[in-house]
């Protein structure tokens, strides 16, 4: 079963958040990952949620989804966005 990752990410320092947006392709590819939504254009259609940059990631399970979320590879890259860049991130399984 899929699942999803999905993020709102308020980019605080865009030179080192680049570099985490450079790097981190690779690494969602490598576990079976791909994007659904980058960074698009957003609608608030309903309720109080003031999104900022919204990305939708969906990998073959959450077992995959995890490893890469744990992984030694993504590691580093998870640092570059903590330092720049406020993130809530959700994940959920798909049907």
């Amino acid at each position: 079963m899929a699942a999803y990752l999905i993020a709102d990410v308020n980019v605080t320092d865009p030179a080192v958040y680049e570099r985490y947006r450079q790097g981190v392709p690779a690494t969602i590819a490598a576990y079976g990952g791909r994007y659904l939504a980058r960074g698009g254009r957003t609608e608030v259609l309903e309720g109080d949620w003031q999104p900022h940059r919204v990305v939708i990631l969906e990998f073959p399970s959450m077992a995959r989804l995890q490893e890469w979320y744990r992984s030694p590879d993504y590691a580093p890259l998870a640092a570059l966005r903590q330092a720049s860049a406020s993130s809530t991130v959700v994940v959920t399984e798909g049907l």
